[in-house]
């Protein structure tokens, strides 16, 4: 059940359309996501149907392309798992010294995209809701730069949980899984993704770190990656908004929002890991819009076996 569910959640960006990648700017990307806000936030639906038929086939070269297509934005797509989202923008930064690369390293400091979602359906309080993170990380202070995209993705809960707030939960590459009624009512759903999903990734259980920490590495082999990363809302920035797209509009937040960066490679006998805070994510900027949800795209890394940690 844990692989299957974690498919669910976090295949969030299933294309209908593949490009060749050349990079994209933060100026252009969020350009475009700012370009078609909501006048009113939808509650987009999963589709079960969607899996069966004649768009199988669509289903599985999509989940083939989610892990080869490096595209940042594409055509109006469909997200099978997490409809509903939000974006921010901002700034990545790490102030600590830690033995990871790339923009693990301290003193990086670079723009930031995020999707902030909920897996399936569910977006206010009182429902399970299993909150996502999906971060894009633009290498450069530039917004005009045009640079290679590194992506991240992180799950609270795979089974949702009655959480109030999103921010008062904690986001992990390997996230914990509890069995509720919304796991159970999506079970049907979760295996026919699974199906797809599983063939194009050979460990869909955990979502590995590598490409930020091999951002402007030349000996790749040589840089260690960290095996858990988790992300929080610094404390006391929680404010009581039902659904959590307004609870996370940047306006409604007094112009920033902040998130502690935290990673770990090592984990005791009772599977409590060794977290070691390392800097911070600063967004300024948010938009609930139809780019967000059904064009900004996030490349999923393939599997590697043979990453140092």
């Amino acid at each position: 059940m844990k692989s299957t569910l974690f498919v669910t959640a976090l295949l969030a960006s299933l294309s209908v359309h593949a490009t060749t990648y050349q990079g994209s700017s933060f100026e252009q990307v969020w350009k475009q996501i700012k370009s078609d806000s909501y006048s009113e936030l939808p509650q987009n639906k999963i589709s079960f149907r969607s899996l069966y038929g004649f768009l199988e086939s669509r289903i599985r070269d999509s989940a083939e392309r989610t892990l080869s297509d490096r595209s940042d934005l594409l055509p109006q797509f469909q997200k099978l798992a997490h409809p509903n989202g939000v974006c921010l923008a901002g700034t990545w930064e790490i102030t600590e010294e830690n033995p990871y690369g790339g923009y693990y390293k301290k003193g990086s400091k670079g723009l930031i995209i995020a999707r902030a979602s909920t897996a399936m359906s569910a977006t206010k309080q009182g429902k399970n809701r299993a909150f996502g993170f999906a971060g894009k990380i633009f290498p450069t202070l530039n917004e005009g730069q045009t640079v290679p995209t590194s992506n991240f993705f992180l799950v609270d809960d795979l089974g949702g949980t009655k959480a109030p707030h999103y921010t008062g939960v904690e986001m992990l590459n390997e996230p914990a899984i509890s069995t509720t009624t919304t796991v159970v009512f999506n079970l049907l759903y979760a295996l026919k993704l699974a199906a797809t999903f599983g063939k194009a990734d050979s460990n869909p259980n955990m979502r590995q770190l590598y490409e930020v920490s091999y951002i402007g590495e030349t000996q790749k082999n040589k840089v260690r990656t960290p095996k858990w990363m988790k992300v929080g809302a610094t404390p006391g920035q929680t404010i009581d908004e039902a659904d959590f797209r307004d609870e996370l509009s940047i306006d409604n937040n007094g112009g920033e929002l902040s998130f502690d960066i935290s990673v770990a490679s090592t984990q005791d006998d009772e599977g409590n890991k060794n977290w070691s805070k390392i800097g911070t994510i600063r967004f300024t900027d948010s938009a609930a819009s139809n780019s967000c949800d059904h064009r900004l795209h996030f490349h999923h890394p393939k599997w590697k076996s043979n990453l140092k940690h």
